[in-house]
């Protein structure tokens, strides 16, 4: 079992994706816990994230589609 500690990032703390100040705009903190939960990413909203996402094609190999009686 991991266990993972939350904190209040700085207040300058920038984008990950576009290097504004996340506070100036709706933030969002995410965390790959696939690989030890290790240091989050900050993200001023979430078209960064989606872009960041696309960009890198984080969603390869990820299942997309849910079919609940499977």
């Amino acid at each position: 079992m991991s266990t993972t500690t939350v904190s209040t990032p700085d207040a300058d703390e920038a984008c990950a994706y576009c290097g504004s100040r996340i506070f100036e705009h709706d933030p969002i903190c995410v965390r790959d816990c696939e690989a030890d939960c290790g240091s989050p990413g900050y993200f001023c909203n979430y078209a960064c994230l989606a872009a960041h996402v696309d960009e890198e094609d984080l969603t390869a190999g990820n299942a997309c589609e849910w079919s609940p009686g499977e």
